[in-house]
């Protein structure tokens, strides 16, 4: 009989994995369950969980997810809901999640700019996390639906307090001050970089721009209003804003920008202007994204230190029901992380 030329390959199973691994199948189901590890009481040591990933890889091994939500409750998937998905800020969120997932066998869906009730309604999760809900009493009414549901959550928020989920509570205001004082320190020709709404919304509530506003007038200073410009949520938006304001008559000397991706815009545009960073127009930032020690000069920003790294933890561990029962928060202070794009030891050329 003639040999099939095209035979059906067989789809890896879970005893494969688990006899490439030298394991039973039992360790390997702990594994993809994402319970393995000293800290889950499992007794599957992270060696040999590494060892049962590396023989699925080679075996292109891929868990019956939806098998295994039914025999488990679980789905395996984590939900990031990010607004503004180029920001450096949400990119470095998406990175440490997704790496601290793949740890533990997890996997990541991100959703960009969209509704995130309504993704949440048709998309299972082990947890969602949204780094943007709004301030109106819609955005806390969805999360009150949701955890009704039991859903679990993290929320990125300055101001909610735990009700049900978790909350990363990472206030940027002492850090905006703190970026302020900084440049206070040698300058008085500050320029800001803002978004519109933050401009907008200052009138009537805090933002990030109104520290700006606040450590000029304490210092005596009058900004000339040519000195802040706004961007939309685009790096083009962002770097064009930069560009008005250094091609002005009267050039600030230095610039607060409310984002270290508007800060990396004002570094570009200098450069494109033909002005030296910090010897023209020293930068700050806010946020304390890997991209600021990317750019060249390294970026002076204010945030929180190794927060990704943590916030990951903290999101991962909710996915696998780790630790205590959800309606904590997490804070995160703020600090001056010093770059080259404000070296206090160079020279300063001030506007007539």
């Amino acid at each position: 009989m003639p040999q099939d030329p095209h035979p059906v390959r067989r789809r890896p199973t879970l005893r494969m994995v688990a006899e490439r691994a030298g394991v039973s199948t039992a360790t390997v189901s702990y594994v993809f369950s994402g319970r393995a590890g000293a800290a889950s009481g499992s007794g599957v040591a992270e060696a040999t969980a590494a060892r049962v990933l590396a023989a699925a890889e080679e075996l292109n091994y891929r868990p019956n997810r939806a098998a295994r939500a039914i025999r488990t409750g679980r789905s395996g998937m984590i939900q990031l809901s990010l607004h503004m998905l180029s920001d450096p800020w949400s990119l470095a969120v998406a990175d440490a999640v997704n790496d601290e997932a793949n740890r533990h066998g997890l996997t990541t869906l991100i959703l960009a700019d969209g509704d995130w009730h309504a993704a949440l309604d048709r998309v299972e999760s082990d947890v969602a996390y949204l780094d943007a809900i709004g301030t109106d009493s819609d955005g806390e009414e969805k999360l009150r639906d949701l955890v009704e549901r039991g859903q679990r959550l993290v929320v990125f928020s300055e101001t909610l307090e735990p009700d049900g989920f978790d909350v990363i509570r990472s206030d940027a205001l002492p850090g905006c001050v703190l970026a302020m004082d900084h440049l206070l320190e040698r300058h008085t020709a500050i320029g800001c970089l803002t978004a519109e709404a933050a401009v907008r919304q200052a009138a009537t509530e805090t933002t990030r721009y109104t520290p700006y506003l606040q450590r000029m007038a304490a210092g005596g200073l009058e900004p000339d209003p040519a000195w802040t410009q706004t961007y939309s949520e685009t790096q083009a938006s962002a770097f064009a804003a930069a560009v008005r304001l250094l091609s002005g008559e009267r050039r600030p000397t230095a610039i607060y920008a409310t984002t270290d991706f508007a800060a990396i815009a004002a570094i570009n545009a200098a450069h494109m202007l033909g002005l030296r960073v910090p010897y023209d127009v020293a930068v700050i930032g806010v946020g304390n994204t890997p991209d600021a020690r990317l750019i060249a000069p390294t970026l002076t920003t204010v945030g929180p230190t190794d927060f990704y790294r943590r916030q990951a933890k903290i999101i991962v561990d909710r996915a696998l029901g780790a630790g205590i029962a959800a309606g904590r928060r997490h804070d995160f202070p703020w600090s001056l992380l010093p770059g080259a794009s404000t070296n206090l030891d160079a020279p300063v050329t001030r506007t007539r």
